[in-house]
Parts: structure tokens; sequence; C-alpha cells
């Protein structure tokens, strides 16, 4: 049998293990709020709908809560970390200056959490030192998408995503003086046709702009060091020279990762292996969803259930991806990307033209790829 464990080591052992942070709130007999922070808050079961916290046998908070018939769980936003310290360390007060509404039970809504979940109490079991609370769900809802509070070995922090202007790392360093080299060349295609050019590098799972010229009717260009995930069929041109495991890793990206629309992303990238570009046509309900979604990614760091949506609009991009050139049609463009062949030790880069006029003649878009075709082969000489 195993000896008695050191409280100390039990404690430095799970501290290695993050947790989100939550304020369960309740309403007192006397109509003032009242609440305790938990570290111990998870979902239990969807059917029936289920959540538990895990609160001290001994806790003064928890024996007034356990009073009241229903309670909220407000998860903490990672900037509500005073909020969080004021409620935890309070034994009066604690809720003094906190912005809050009645749930439809009547517990606290926290202002400012990222979520909250209202519930009455399933069932209350004793579980050695702590008590273990399972609450069942009446109404949640999230009300900020941002990142969450985290505990972690005694402190509290957040997650760190990827940022979406890319931070300086060699590689791209490196791909900034090439872009800089052609930049004469770049604005004069970008003159030329009164049309926007940039130049991207591929920085992992992203398209990273590192140079921009505008010259089209339209300033659609982000800010230098933009980042834009690269999902299928975003970033073909990337795809065109990339490993097999690298093929793999962006064909996974796809929301859908079936046989079938494997084969269809796969049919594309080979057009664009073929042809040496890829074509994005304009189709302005599927655009301003990719648009909405890309937007609203960005602005909650980057959360995962955002980039779910991102993933699913842009799939839906495949049907305008790269249409077929032919004589005598007109056709409305927004992107053309064209491939820029660089040395092994430099991320892959490509040429982008945006801000294109409608109703191009298939002649028209044809002299636009031979130009973005003349400075890759500019820049990978200079390369």
């Amino acid at each position: 049998m195993s000896g008695p464990i050191d409280a100390t080591l039990f404690r430095e052992t799970l501290g290695h293990y993050p947790t989100g942070v939550a304020v369960v709130t309740t309403m007192t007999d006397d109509g003032t709020p009242d609440g305790m922070v938990v570290g111990t808050f998870s979902s239990v079961s969807l059917d029936p709908p289920l959540i538990a916290f895990f609160p001290a046998s001994s806790s003064r908070s928890f024996a007034r809560l356990r009073a009241a018939p229903a309670f909220c769980v407000n998860v903490l936003a990672s900037d509500q970390e005073p909020l969080c310290r004021q409620i935890a360390t309070s034994s009066e007060g604690k809720f003094d200056g906190v912005g809050w509404r009645p749930g439809p039970l009547g517990a606290p809504i926290i202002e400012g959490a990222v979520s909250w979940i209202e519930c009455t109490y399933e069932e209350v079991r004793e579980a050695g030192d702590h008590f273990i609370v399972l609450g069942r769900v009446h109404g949640l809802a999230v009300e900020r998408s941002t990142l969450p509070l985290l505990f972690f070995q005694g402190g509290y922090g957040r997650f760190s995503p990827g940022s979406f202007v890319a931070a300086p790392d060699p590689e791209l360093i490196q791909a900034a003086h090439l872009a800089e080299t052609i930049r004469a060349q770049v604005e004069e295609l970008s003159t030329e046709f009164e049309v926007n050019c940039s130049v991207l590098a591929r920085v992992r799972d992203d398209a990273v702009q590192v140079l921009a010229t505008n010259q089209g009717r339209v300033g659609d260009s982000p800010p230098l060091g933009h980042r834009q995930p690269i999902i299928p069929p975003m970033g073909a041109v990337f795809m065109v020279d990339a490993a097999p495991e690298e093929v793999d890793g962006w064909l996974r990206r796809s929301p859908d990762d079936s046989h079938e629309t494997r084969d269809v992303h796969s049919a594309l990238l080979d057009k664009v292996r073929e042809r040496g570009y890829s074509l994005l046509a304009a189709e302005p309900e599927l655009l301003e969803r990719h648009r909405v979604a890309l937007s609203a990614f960005e602005q909650s760091d980057r959360l995962p259930r955002h980039e779910r949506a991102v993933q699913q609009v842009t799939a839906e991009l495949a049907d305008i991806f790269c249409p077929d050139l032919v004589p005598g049609r007109r056709y409305d463009l927004v992107s053309i990307v064209v491939l820029i062949p660089t040395p092994a030790d430099l991320p892959p880069m490509a040429l982008r033209m945006t801000g294109l006029p409608a109703s191009a003649s298939t002649e028209q878009v044809e002299s636009w790829i031979d130009g973005l075709k003349r400075v890759a082969r500019a820049a990978s000489l200079v390369g």
C-alpha cells in the first residue's frame, strides 16, 4: 500500500495543470449579490445539461450560496483579474463597484464576463474535504468573445494565441528584404494596370504580407505584417512545391477532411501547379461572409470557435476558386496569386494582385497574369 501523499507535492503537481477561473454568484435573502471564485468548474453532461464545481467543504462562501435556490457560473475574461481578486479576498463588499444584472432565475450575471451559465442545484455530495456540486443548466450565453482568465502554478494568466501581426523572425525578415529588392517592379506593375499588388510570405499556417503597393481604385490592402490563415483552397500557390506532409497538413485544415473534399482541394491544387497561378472570382455574398468571419477571428484573439467559422467560410470559396479562362468570356475577379520561386532558406513567397476592375476580358486577365509572372521571375533571380 502506498504511503500518505505530501500535501505540498500534491498542490505543486496539480498546479502544473491550468484551470479556468469562474465566479459562482447568487442572490441572498436580503437581495444583495454574493459569490465565490472557483477554479474547478467543469461541464458534465449534455443530456440532461449538467455542470459541476467543487468548493471546499469548509467554505463559508459556499455555505451562503447553498441556501439560495439558483446560482450562476460566470466565466471570467483575462482582463478581469482585479475583479477576481476582489471577490476572492473580500469578506464584505465583494461586489462593490462590480457591474451585474440578474439572470432569468435571479442570480447575478457579471458584466464583462466571457459567458454565464445559470443553474439550480441538482445534487451536492461530499468528496473528501470538498463538495461535488452538480448544477442543472437553465440558461446560458456567451457575452464577450475574448480570452478567459487562467490560474496556473499559483498565478493568473491567459492564453497567448498567434497575433494577426507577425512577430519578426529571421525567415520573415529575409522575405521582407527580398520583397524590398523588387519593390520598384511591383510598384511599376501596380501603376501599369492601376491595381493593388502585394508580396506574401508563408509562415507556418499563415500568409503574411511583407510588401504592398496600392494603385487600384479600391484600397483593399491590409497592413504590413498582417496574417491570414491558409485554409484550403486558399494558399494553394504555397503548396505547389511543398513536401507531401505539408500538403497533407494544409488539406487537414479544411473543416471537412472527407475523401471527397480532399479530392476537390487536391484537384484545385493540381490546377494551380499546372497553370502557375490561382484566381479567386468575385461572389459578393460568399466574400462578405468570409470578411466578417476573418474580422471576428481577429478581434477575438483568434479563438478556436472563430477559427472554425473561418475554416467553414473559406472552404465555401472552393466553388469560385480557379475558374477556367474561356476566350470571349468576361470575369469579375477578387485576386490573382503567383508563386515566387525562392531558395530553400527562405519561406515560400507569392505575388498577389487585387483591386481588379470588373468585367475583365480573358485577354486582360492573361495580361495581369503575365505581368505577375514577370515580376516573380525577377524576384527569383534576385533571391
